[in-house]
Order: C-alpha cells, then structure tokens, then sequence
C-alpha cells in the first residue's frame, strides 16, 4: 500500500502504483480529487513527455505545483500515462 499524505489530509492510498526514478505513480482513480488543483504549470521530460501539476489544497493552505501527471506520456512511459507523483513536502510511503 502506497500513501501521500500532506497537512494531515491523504491525498492518494493504492494498493496499485508505478515507481519511476524514486518517485510513486498512483493511479488517477485513486487520488481525492477535493484536493487537487489543476495549475497552469507545464514541464517537459526527454522519456517521458510534457507534465502538467495540480496544486495540492487542504485546509485554505495551498501546496503549488506539488503532484503532477503526465497526460499523454511518450511510449517509453506509457506505464504512467495519467498517474499522479508528488514532491515539495507531501510524504509518500509504501
């Protein structure tokens, strides 16, 4: 079991995640959209494609640009395709 936690919320709990370079993958079904949301922010990975980032929101704080996803990830990284990873504070264990 995975979990991401931030401000004390659960932001993500699967069973089911991907694990690439370090970072968790969740599936998107199983993230609590209430806290998420979508950023104007866009990055771009060689391997993977073009990322886009929620800010995370729990209890009027605001976490910017914490998880993000790749919604149309290149081939190599089609096992991710839409699953959410986060970093800046939010805790990830499995």
């Amino acid at each position: 079991m995975a979990t991401a936690t931030w401000n004390s919320a659960v932001l993500a709990e699967s069973e089911r995640f991907e694990t690439v370079e370090g970072n968790i993958y969740f599936p998107p079904e199983t993230i609590r959209r209430e806290y998420f949301r979508a950023s104007d922010t866009h990055t771009t990975c060689p391997w993977k494609g073009i990322a886009s980032y929620y800010d995370i929101v729990v209890d009027g704080k605001v976490n910017q640009d914490a998880a993000w996803y790749y919604p149309d990830a290149k081939p190599a990284a089609s096992n991710v395709k839409g699953y959410v990873a986060f970093w800046r504070g939010v805790s990830v264990e499995k």
